[in-house]
């Protein structure tokens, strides 16, 4: 069993920044590739970041691209997403979660390929 737990979000203007980070409790997250999701109102969930298990490899969807940048400290068991020049379409619960295949796999963007979850963190932006 794998507990995630976010935090980090919050209100930020325009052009603001933000860290969040996903606490991972298990010995498996070494060994997962973790992904960051967002789910704005009335939307599907999305897929944003993804970082494979040692940190090598990184994928991002094309809306965040060169703003946020996904991160992981396995020793703390943990991944983080930094945004910067946020902007109100950012605005959504974010999610972390868990690649479901162990080993050595590619980074994914499909959100069937992640098992556990966070409960979210919202980050609002303001015009």
């Amino acid at each position: 069993q794998v507990r995630l737990v976010e935090s980090g979000g919050g209100l930020v203007q325009a052009g603001g920044s933000l860290r969040l980070s996903c606490a991972a409790s298990g010995r498996t997250f070494s060994t997962r590739n973790m992904g960051w999701f967002r789910q704005a109102p009335g939307k599907e969930r999305d897929f944003v970041a993804v970082i494979s298990r040692s940190g090598g490899s990184t994928l991002y969807a094309d809306s965040v691209k060169g703003r946020f940048t996904i991160s992981r400290d396995n020793a703390k068991n943990t991944v983080y997403l930094q945004l910067t020049s946020l902007k109100p379409e950012d605005t959504a619960v974010y999610y972390c979660a868990t690649d479901s295949r162990g080993g050595i796999v590619r980074v994914t963007a499909d959100i069937f390929r992640y098992d556990y979850w966070g409960q979210g963190t919202q980050v609002t932006v303001s015009s």
